[in-house]
């Protein structure tokens, strides 16, 4: 060097570039730091989303082997449904079924202590002797609700 302006030039560039190192050093500590907190983090979620899953697919399992022992139990009620029905004028089928489906799946309803358990109202006196009255046979329908009536020993007759 041939002039002290350029070395001490020199030594002030020196100085620089080393805090700058410093600094670049510390922004890359920084981040090494960050990213190591962030791939713990990602692993943590990896086990939980892992955890999740197999309750999912519990879930899923449980849901499943349900939805199979429903269907079993619907196509074993048809079942006996087609062999009640078998045995039941075809004519009383039809009505229920038409009952049935205006009145929200119920075609019909026990009569208990003169209460129709279709609708929860009480038949009046002239439609409890008109129930009264009725052959055994006869098909007796509720005047509020019209679904079939089901008279049992507790009717209240």
């Amino acid at each position: 060097m041939t002039s002290p302006k350029d070395l001490e030039s020199l030594q002030r560039e020196l100085a620089s570039l080393a805090k700058r190192q410093g600094d670049l050093e510390d922004v890359v500590l920084e981040v090494m730091e960050r990213r190591e907190a962030t791939q713990e983090r990602v692993r943590e979620l990896t086990e939980r989303v892992g955890a999740i899953q197999t309750k999912v697919d519990d879930a899923t399992a449980r849901r499943d082997a349900a939805h199979a022992e429903i269907d079993a139990e619907v196509a074993t009620i048809n079942k006996e449904r087609e062999l009640t029905v078998a045995d039941i004028p075809e004519a009383l089928v039809t009505l229920y079924d038409r009952i049935r489906t205006k009145q929200g799946g119920v075609g019909a309803a026990r009569l208990f202590q003169r209460r129709c358990e279709g609708c929860r109202l009480e038949l009046d006196i002239t439609e409890l002797n008109d129930v009264r009255t009725a052959a055994a046979d006869a098909v007796v329908r509720c005047e509020n609700c019209s679904r079939i009536l089901v008279r049992t020993p507790d009717s209240g007759l």
